[in-house]
């Protein structure tokens, strides 16, 4: 089920509560479902929904699992206890051990723009400096605009290149910061 705003104040398209009403918390088994539905419903709405993304990725039905591992997190977003989206830490996979990558980073479409994304990228990099991580890197693509705008404020920087070995070849920005 869609999440469903509560009428307090209108945006122009439909009302909305104010972000400090989300809560903020670590992702369990019954999430898997949901957040795998907000990850391949937003790839899809911007054309990503391909190969070599999240959307095929295998893993994308068990973050549960994925992130259930030392130095990881997944952190849910949610409202009234509608999960509305997530993003977490997770070892590069292929990589070395102080590089992170900040890894499914979705939002529902009624979720975004209202500071939501910085608060669960603020949340993973404390997370992952707590966990002695030097840099975190992450993938995106030019179909992910505004996103890549967030990351570009919170100091990522673009690399030439991807790192580590993550299976994402329908990435092609690829991004690194230092913590």
């Amino acid at each position: 089920m869609p999440f469903q705003a509560h009428p307090l104040f209108y945006n122009g398209n439909y009302y909305i509560r104010p972000m400090e009403s989300v809560n903020i918390r670590v992702l369990q088994t019954a999430d898997d479902p949901i957040i795998a539905n907000i990850v391949r419903t937003t790839l899809t709405e911007f054309g990503m929904n391909k190969p070599g993304t999240a959307y095929a990725d295998p893993a994308t039905d068990h973050l549960s699992t994925l992130f259930d591992k030392p130095r990881a997190i997944y952190y849910v977003a949610e409202i009234d206890g509608q999960v509305i989206g997530g993003a977490g830490i997770h070892p590069l996979d292929g990589g070395p051990g102080e590089i992170c990558e900040l890894q499914k980073m979705y939002l529902l479409p009624e979720a975004r723009g209202k500071g939501l994304a910085g608060k669960l990228i603020t949340l993973c990099l404390q997370f992952a400096k707590e966990q002695g991580y030097t840099h975190c890197y992450l993938e995106t693509s030019p179909e992910l605009a505004r996103a890549r705008k967030v990351y570009e404020q919170f100091g990522f920087e673009y690399l030439s290149g991807p790192m580590g070995n993550t299976g994402h070849f329908g990435c092609d920005n690829w991004m690194l910061k230092a913590l």
